[in-house]
Order: C-alpha cells, then structure tokens, then sequence
C-alpha cells in the first residue's frame, strides 16, 4: 500500500501543500470520540488545521467473507470517530476535512465468489443477492 501512499502524498504536494504538512510515517496520530487515538496512514495538517485523513488496507485470502466483513466494520467506526470528534471541535476549528479509505482486495477465484447470505429474520438488501467481492 506504500505505493499509493506515495502517489497520495506526491498529488499533495503538486497540488500546494508543503511537504512539511503532510504525515505518513510519524506523527500519523489523531485523537478520536470513542477511543484516546487512531493511527492514520497519511494524514495532511496545516496550520494546526485537519486537512486530509486517508487509511489503506489490502485484504489477500483465503477467508474473504470473515476479513471483508471486519474491514467494513473498521472503515465504518474509524469514520464515525472522526466525525464524531470533528463535529466535536476536537481538531479546532478545521473545515471538513477530506476522509479517506483505500481497499485493495486480491483478484482470485475465491474473491470472485458469490457471497453466502442467511436470512433468519429479514432479507438482505438485494445487492448483496449474488454479490461476489472482487466484482
């Protein structure tokens, strides 16, 4: 995922912002709502300003269903802590900053498989219905 941090940063910088503002190795913490601090892969600060938060994960098999479904319970709760301490004044007085998540799934027989749904009370939503991951 470093590559795409790379390229993240280097958009970044041509775009403006000093080098000395962005954060990828050290200094990658932010305090959250519902947790002390969260560890970001790149984050952009200006002028004591949250400009830009961006976590990357890559899942590889063989257990697709299991991981994707923790994946999407970490992208959901790392977002709603920020917000949640963003709404909250916690980064002084930044406009929203830019939120975002990268994922990588591996492209293989096994990603591209139907997902198996179990329904005991309700229905799932109907794109879930023969959605495999990887399409």
């Amino acid at each position: 995922m470093d590559g795409f941090i790379d390229l993240f940063c280097q958009v970044i910088v041509e775009a403006g912002i000093g080098e000395q503002f962005v954060f990828r190795h050290k200094a990658i913490e932010l305090p959250g709502y519902f947790r002390p601090t969260k560890k970001w892969d790149l984050l952009v600060v200006k002028d004591g300003l949250l400009i830009v938060a961006v976590e990357a994960k890559s899942q590889a098999g063989p257990s697709f269903g299991n991981n994707f479904n923790n994946r999407i319970e970490e992208a959901i709760g790392s977002a709603l802590d920020l917000w949640t301490a963003f709404r909250q004044g916690v980064f002084n007085e930044s406009n929203q900053p830019f939120l975002g998540y990268l994922f990588m799934l591996e492209d293989c027989e096994a990603s591209q498989q139907p997902i198996k749904v179990r329904e005991p009370h309700f229905k799932v939503l109907p794109e879930f219905v023969g959605a495999s991951y990887a399409k």
